[in-house]
């Protein structure tokens, strides 16, 4: 769909959106990526999702993506539409052209004709928890009045799903051509759970920055950590990422090896505080405190800007992710950390039981603090066991790095711009999707 020479105003942005140039393909795809004819490039592309400022992982991944696209093929025909939380507002950057009111359902029509008057394809961010409605049902009053393709990047596939889960899921598998997820645990989910044809599946991996391979102790003296064996855990707080494993861990630890610190890094979850305030770093804290660790255990209470995460994870001798639950079909912090080579330790949640395999990392069971303080000390004990770790956590993650995703992107898109089906893998030896 082509739109008119027209002049939109929206946040004070004003663009003649007939002079919008296409993009333009920079660079060769990835060698097993199929290539579609350039007369199929979708022109206007137009990503739903939360962005920063705000604050939330959904956020930090449409910034990454929009940033690597940009970086690939130009800005003039990458557009967003941003979901704000209620009672909030943001400076957006000029690529923010439209907001979304959480929980107004009127909103999201609004966003539907703007779409179709400026864009030619929609690329959305799935979370149930972003969009209002029961289980996030409001997007699909957006979904249902597009006029053009739509590509959707799925952050959560549920085995298990309620019943308001499973019907609007089973309507944006429906409503959308294409549905990117980033393990191949999710891409079976969809099909065992949901019914989703194979075909109609795009595996592509969680984007990282590519980060180069240095030592810990680059980044330890700019963090006040010089001289200390670092434990490193990032992200938004909340009960289900189980870092109260890590410290009850901590004094078998520290029996063997005196100088390691915890370092948990990032604010409390957006919607949790709303909820709870930070009662769950309280809980932390009094728990150090009761097992005589409370100096060992660093709290760092704050929302980290992209460099700032790269010193904060470069400083890991070993990267832990504690969560509690298998049902977590991807986590960016998981996906950072081996891209920045760290030797890391997680429990198997999907995604890590994928990403960690043929020895990139240390699996250990759920809410086991003998186990992660079993598997610290073995790989502190054994300095060439821990760099092995890292040296092939690294050389997988150079498959990760966002212009290779950005590339995998591009080419959905225009799979899904040109009405083809075959899909896209990149990054990982991949499952074959077959219809069910």
């Amino acid at each position: 769909m082509s739109a008119p020479d027209v002049f939109v105003n929206v946040n004070s942005n004003t663009l003649l959106w007939g002079e919008v140039r296409p993009l333009l393909l920079g660079r060769e795809s990835a060698s097993s990526l199929h290539r579609v004819p350039s007369r199929s490039l979708p022109v206007r592309v137009a990503v739903i999702g939360n962005h920063l400022p705000r604050q939330c992982g959904i956020a930090t991944f449409t910034t990454d993506l929009c940033d690597a696209i940009t970086a690939g093929y130009g800005a003039a025909g990458l557009s967003v539409v941003a979901v704000n939380d209620p009672l909030s507002s943001h400076a957006y950057p000029a690529r923010v052209r439209f907001e979304i009111a959480e929980r107004d359902i009127s909103s999201y029509r609004a966003a539907a004709d703007f779409l179709n008057f400026n864009s030619d394809l929609v690329s959305l961010q799935h979370e149930y928890g972003i969009f209002g409605g029961n289980a996030g049902s409001h997007i699909l009053q957006l979904l249902q009045h597009l006029k053009m393709p739509v590509v959707t990047t799925l952050h959560t596939v549920l085995r298990r799903p309620d019943p308001n889960q499973r019907i609007v899921m089973q309507k944006i598998a429906a409503l959308s051509d294409r549905l990117i997820v980033m393990s191949q645990y999710s891409a079976r989910v969809l099909q065992d759970v949901f019914g989703v044809p194979g075909e109609k599946i795009d595996l592509i991996p969680h984007g990282i920055p590519d980060l180069p391979f240095v030592e810990p102790d680059v980044y330890k003296t700019s963090l006040s950590i010089a001289g200390k064996s670092v434990l490193v855990t990032f992200g938004l707080l909340s009960t289900n990422k189980g870092f109260e494993s890590v410290i009850r861990a901590l004094p078998r630890i520290l029996s063997r090896h005196r100088n390691v610190v915890y370092l948990i890094a990032g604010a409390t979850h957006p919607h949790v505080k709303a909820r709870e305030g930070d009662r769950y770093r309280y809980q932390l804290q009094a728990l150090a405190k009761e097992l005589g660790v409370e100096k060992q255990v660093i709290f760092d209470n704050r929302f980290f800007s992209p460099q700032e995460m790269a010193s904060l994870v470069g400083s890991a001798d070993i990267y832990i992710t504690p969560y509690r639950h298998a049902a977590q079909a991807v986590s960016g912090t998981l996906a950072y950390a081996l891209g920045a080579g760290k030797a890391i330790i997680s429990t198997p949640y999907w995604h890590a039981a994928e990403l960690l395999g043929d020895g990139r990392g240390v699996l250990v069971p759920f809410e086991d603090p003998s186990a992660i303080a079993a598997s610290v000390i073995e790989l502190l004990d054994n300095d060439a066991s821990r760099q092995a770790m890292r040296q092939r956590a690294y050389a997988h993650g150079r498959l990760m790095v966002w212009n290779r995703v950005a590339q995998s992107y591009m080419s959905s898109f225009m799979r899904a711009h040109a009405g083809k089906t075959q899909p896209v893998h990149v990054g990982f030896p991949v499952l074959q999707l077959q219809p069910h």
